[in-house]
């Protein structure tokens, strides 16, 4: 459960990243870099996750940020963070990708933790010492092999959800899907992790 003091932070990190847009509206470049800079390592997780090839996963998030700028003038404030926006182009790419070709989805977990922090699970080894952090490595390894094994909408719910450390109705957003829906959708999908975890990890 999130603090009172951790969601002031996020809303005015994502008030912030609205004024960015606005600035980047107007014609602002640095303004959109900033964005660029802001939100490039959670789209590239995101897409990593996603397609499991890192050139691809390179390609389809410039493409998500070139998109991005195309259409800079046509996104406005719908209360949530603009992160879910550009997400949400990403997974359209991907989807576009999944149709137009066949591809083999390998995720290489040593990349996905190159890509960044993952929200989810930074938390829990900030203070850890050597041996809790060897723990969770190979917990974090064997996560993301599980997740690889639950169906596409369970897999992408828990990446968004948890990976990503976006909100319910951020994921409900992204995926077109009612919050109602994510909620019964991530409980069965959590379950299902459960029972692929093994027992000395759950």
């Amino acid at each position: 459960m999130k603090s009172a003091d951790s969601t002031d932070t996020e809303d005015t990190t994502s008030e912030q990243a609205w004024g960015l847009v606005h600035a980047a509206q107007q014609g602002d470049t640095a303004a959109f870099g900033m964005l660029y800079d802001q939100y490039v390592d959670t789209v590239y997780r995101y897409v990593l996750f996603r397609v499991g090839d890192k050139e691809l996963a390179e390609d389809v998030t410039s493409e998500t940020f070139l998109r991005a700028l195309r259409r800079i003038t046509s996104v406005s404030y719908q209360g949530r963070d603009v992160g879910a926006w550009f997400v949400t182009i990403a997974r359209n790419l991907i989807l576009d990708h999944v149709k137009s070709s066949r591809y083999r989805r390998e995720i290489a977990t040593g990349e996905i933790a190159d890509a960044g922090s993952v929200p989810f699970l930074a938390e829990k080894q900030a203070d850890a010492g050597p041996e809790q952090q060897v723990i969770a490595m190979a917990t974090k390894d064997e996560l993301f092999r599980c997740i690889q094994e639950l169906g596409d909408d369970q897999q992408e719910c828990i990446v968004l959800r948890f990976l990503q450390g976006l909100s319910v109705a951020e994921t409900a957003e992204i995926m077109d899907r009612n919050e109602g829906a994510i909620k019964a959708l991530q409980h069965r999908a959590v379950r299902r992790l459960a029972q692929l975890m093994p027992n000395g990890l759950r």
